[in-house]
């Protein structure tokens, strides 16, 4: 068994499709529109299988800022400590927030937390 995709609201499809693709090598598919719903969507691949789906929708509206109950972050594994500490600078001048600095976790993860352009944590882990 696996977890085949995880979805994730956004109210701008095509600046996170961007942001994924450019930072953690995503490839899209096409994007799916259903006019009736107005709901539309990317399914966005990643080497190791994993999917990403990002949906937008004009209903859908925002969550608090702060932690809560559910889904909290996801986490790129890119491979080595380098890696982690190259990626988390890039973004960094590229003017994105990073919520936790370069790292060892006490459960001994090597990792940095960055936050999507919508606010999502994503932790870089080696």
């Amino acid at each position: 068994m696996k977890i085949e995709h995880v979805a994730l609201w956004t109210p701008d499809l095509e600046r996170s499709r961007v942001f994924y693709e450019t930072y953690f090598g995503a490839v899209s598919n096409e994007k799916y529109t259903n006019p009736k719903r107005q709901f539309s969507s990317y399914f966005l691949s990643f080497e190791s299988g994993a999917r990403l789906e990002l949906m937008q929708m004009p209903s859908i509206v925002e969550r608090p800022v702060e932690q809560s109950f559910g889904w909290i972050h996801i986490a790129m594994a890119i491979g080595s400590v380098a890696a982690v500490d190259t990626l988390t600078e890039r973004l960094r001048t590229d003017g994105y927030v990073i919520e936790g600095e370069p790292r060892t976790t006490g459960d001994g993860y090597y990792e940095s937390v960055v936050l999507d352009p919508d606010g999502n944590r994503i932790e870089i882990t080696v």
